[in-house]
């Protein structure tokens, strides 16, 4: 299994994926958007960090959403991430007829908001 937090790429390659300068990138992890792992005095980025990139450059530049925007989207992404783990984790320990009953109940649940 891959992991997607191994940090692998410098800045400047990065920035040559995104086409971005790497003051960007000073900026986003400045105000708490992205937290790249250091080695030595380099910054470098995991697949991870490079998915969360490319979230914040198609929210800031396809929806024009500000920088303060783009925090509380991503963290309101995280709890949602979160609650979801935690609700099938929660579903892994419920019996098949209570598991069966919980899905029913969620599914009209939803319904209902629609």
């Amino acid at each position: 299994m891959e992991d997607k937090r191994r940090p692998l790429f410098m800045i400047s390659v990065v920035c040559g994926m995104f086409d971005i300068h790497p003051q960007t990138l000073r900026i986003y992890e400045k105000e708490g958007l992205l937290h790249p792992q250091r080695v030595g005095r380099s910054r470098m980025y995991s697949q991870e960090d490079l998915e969360r990139i490319r979230m914040i450059l198609n929210l800031t530049r396809d929806f024009g959403v500000n920088r303060s925007g783009v925090d509380i989207i991503l963290r309101m992404r995280h709890k949602l991430e979160t609650l979801h783990r935690e609700m099938e984790e929660m579903m892994g320990y419920l019996e098949n007829d209570i598991r069966k009953e919980f899905e029913e109940r969620i599914k009209e649940a939803y319904e209902e908001e629609e």
